[in-house]
């Protein structure tokens, strides 16, 4: 380990900025810990000029990391590196973080979807990577502002097996920042149970193209189907799980604001030629598949998606 505890957030949109901004406000002496922003562009510009601006509600922060930038050569080996990147940007980010790991590193990937933590160790099979989840409504409102819009912020890792000390460090560091998280030696429960929620969220308002109010009022029948489709394939996949987690599932969806939205239909509106829809909705069509089970609505879902995706490509050829 170093003298000072470094974390790397890579990726400050509505996860990583939210829980990042906090993490840097706390230690923005950088005495005994460095809060490292990894971000791009016109958000990454208004960071190094004016500090990250965080608002939830009526209360708002601004903070300065101990360093912002797009240069991985210039952060040096990490002790934990929290991943808050979209699933679609995985891959050629992992090969990036190389010379930031050691032996004692700690990879901790917030991505929506269930495969992080195996994508990382296909790449970097010797990493000590937990699995994570992230439970926020949360955007970047402009360059250099993240806004929080939800009722609920919460973080959820660790791993399915005994919990290190240097995993039990991260969780006092992010406690004593105030965030509300917790740490469990049985993770993947609370990531499916989050993905449960997620994946027909994501699904249904971008199919449908709506709000999840409007989705819940009009289309109340095919949210059920999803979700009960993504609870089977869960269950065949020996995942515990609560008993209730249908009725949870819909009952966190309908708490949501009726205007709220899903980061997936998001990118769908700004004709974004990458939307996670393969991490969200696709892979349930594939591991149903595989695992010989049905998933009807996803598969229908899926279709229409993929195609609404190719529209978006060819308006932005033209």
């Amino acid at each position: 380990m170093l003298n000072k505890t470094r974390i790397v957030i890579i990726g400050i949109g509505g996860v990583g900025g939210y829980f990042g901004g906090l993490l840097s406000k706390k230690y923005t002496s950088g005495n005994d810990v460095e809060v490292v922003f990894v971000a791009r562009g016109e958000h990454l510009k208004e960071i190094q000029n004016k500090g990250l601006t965080v608002i939830k509600g009526n209360d708002s922060f601004v903070t300065k990391p101990y360093l912002a930038t797009d240069d991985y050569s210039k952060i040096g080996v990490a002790d934990y590196i929290i991943i808050c990147t979209k699933s679609y940007d995985l891959k050629q980010t992992i090969e990036k973080l190389k010379p930031l790991i050691n032996h004692s590193t700690i990879l901790l990937p917030f991505l929506n979807g269930v495969s992080a933590s195996e994508e990382i160790l296909e790449i970097l099979p010797h990493a000590n990577v937990l699995k994570g989840c992230a439970f926020i409504v949360s955007k970047i409102k402009s360059p250099g502002i993240i806004e929080n819009s939800g009722n609920i912020q919460k973080l959820s890792f660790g791993m399915d097996g005994a919990l290190s000390d240097e995993v039990l460090q991260l969780k006092d560091l992010m406690f004593d920042a105030g965030i509300d998280v917790t740490v469990s030696d049985k993770i993947s429960t609370a990531i499916w149970e989050k993905f449960i929620f997620i994946s027909p969220t994501a699904t249904s308002t971008s199919y449908f193209d709506s709000t999840i109010g409007k989705v819940l009022e009009e289309h109340l029948e095919t949210v059920l189907e999803l979700i009960e489709e993504v609870k089977n394939l869960a269950l065949a996949k020996d995942v515990t799980i609560s008993d209730d987690i249908s009725d949870k599932t819909l009952n966190t969806m309908k708490s949501m604001p009726y205007e709220v939205t899903s980061s997936m239909h998001r990118d769908y509106l700004n004709q974004k030629q990458q939307t996670e829809v393969e991490s969200l909705t696709g892979y349930i069509v594939r591991e149903a598949e595989k695992l010989g089970i049905a998933a009807p609505t996803y598969h229908k879902l899926y279709e229409g998606l993929l195609k609404k995706k190719d529209r978006c490509k060819s308006l932005k050829i033209r």
